[in-house]
């Protein structure tokens, strides 16, 4: 079993992946309320979930394979499986902003983020204390309106900051969407999956070409 991120952009491009593996779905997952689907290689499945579910199904083995960002691998924890590859799509970066005029900062700041958990690990490396405040959207209205005086965000263009008046200030990860492989799955059906991960690697090679 296969767990796929459900989201028109990213599971176009994981469709694409698997398209160039001779890995299709049997019907077109975009246009059906299913959540389970038969593909053209016999044996293999995949499920549709959201993103920050697919690291929990492959860690406890109800899936033997994801495909998952790293942003969500690394605010979920990177224990109970392997990451054998970069799928070179989805790239993105996770970095610290604030205003672009921003005034001289309190010792202990506020900073609102959805990544919890990087947050805290990013601030714990610099030895400094902060009050984090969870948001699941616009964090850029945090610094604005002065609900918090950073954030720590998705960025890819950078636009979405400079039209509110925000920049980016430091990276903290980079961000592509990896292959995650559930360990007791890599142990038990090790000849399977291990054919899965090379026929991904060639359609990644191939993408690149």
């Amino acid at each position: 079993m296969l767990a796929l991120t459900k989201g028109d952009r990213v599971l176009d491009q994981e469709l694409a992946l698997l398209a160039r593996a001779g890995i299709e779905p049997l019907e077109d997952p975009r246009s059906s309320r299913k959540l389970i689907f038969d593909t053209s290689l016999e044996g293999v499945q995949f499920m549709l979930l959201r993103s920050s579910d697919v690291a929990t199904y492959v860690q406890h083995g109800i899936a033997d394979v994801g495909m998952a960002g790293r942003d969500v691998l690394l605010e979920h924890g990177e224990d109970g499986y392997y990451q054998p590859l970069d799928l070179d799509f989805g790239h993105c970066r996770i970095m610290e902003a604030g205003l672009v005029d921003e005034p001289p900062l309190p010792r202990r700041i506020r900073v609102a983020t959805k990544f919890v958990n990087v947050a805290q690990r990013y601030y714990a490396r610099m030895g400094r204390q902060v009050d984090i405040i969870k948001l699941y959207g616009a964090m850029e209205l945090a610094p604005m309106t002065g609900m918090a005086h950073r954030i720590i965000d998705i960025v890819e263009t950078g636009n979405t900051l400079k039209a509110n008046g925000l920049t980016p200030m430091n990276l903290i990860h980079d961000v592509s969407t990896r292959l995650i492989v559930n360990k007791t799955a890599m142990k038990v059906k090790h000849r399977v999956v291990a054919e899965f991960i090379e026929r991904m690697r060639a359609s990644v090679k191939e993408g690149k070409s």
